[in-house]
């Protein structure tokens, strides 16, 4: 009968941590709902698959804090990053969550799918967060398209009142000194036709 061999604390703790990876695998993550792979959103997501929640917290401060085209954008955002760092501070103390190989599996699979409810959770923050960003980049779009048109309308509006009163004080004012002239000869051919 062989004696089993007697694992050193840094093994135990490694199999720990593989078998807690395994409980949280997130292996049926589509990557197309992680997002483009230089948005915002990827790298705050890969950042908590990878377990790298400090970063991604820091990544989400960093990214309120900093200075926005937009006046408005940071009002708009800032209860939504807030609550995208509670969750990844939840999502860690799930995946952290201290002898989890002792809670029975109806416990495991409960932790398990907290977990994957605060993921899917963060993932539509953040999907929010980049919708309230492009909203504001095509107001912005569509404001600059206002004021071109309003300055389009307004030079053709000049143009066409330049014309009026080109029309007015210099066509207009030689037409009727040519109209008279033209109805005097006709009355005057009259008379003379008419012999008076």
């Amino acid at each position: 009968m062989a004696v089993p061999a007697i694992k050193d604390n840094a093994a135990v703790a490694s199999e720990n941590k593989n078998n807690d990876a395994g409980l949280f695998d997130m292996g049926t993550v589509d990557r197309t709902d992680l997002g483009n792979p230089e948005s915002f959103r990827f790298k705050i997501l890969t950042w908590v698959l990878a377990e790298r929640y400090d970063r991604a917290i820091e990544e989400l401060k960093d990214f309120l804090e900093a200075p926005s085209d937009y006046p408005d954008f940071k009002g708009k955002v800032t209860r939504y990053i807030h609550h995208g760092i509670d969750l990844i501070y939840a999502i860690k103390a799930k995946r952290g969550f201290p002898g989890i190989n002792s809670l029975t599996r109806a416990k495991q699979q409960e932790l398990r799918e907290k977990f994957k409810e605060h993921f899917k959770e963060l993932q539509y923050i953040l999907k929010t967060i980049e919708k309230i960003q492009t909203d504001l980049r095509i107001a912005d779009a569509r404001s600059t398209i206002y004021v071109v048109r309003a300055l389009c309308a307004a030079s053709l509006g000049i143009v066409i009142l330049a014309f009026w009163l080109d029309i007015v004080n210099g066509l207009a004012s030689t037409s009727i000194i040519v109209f008279d002239d033209a109805f005097g000869r006709l009355a005057n051919w009259l008379v003379g036709l008419v012999g008076l």
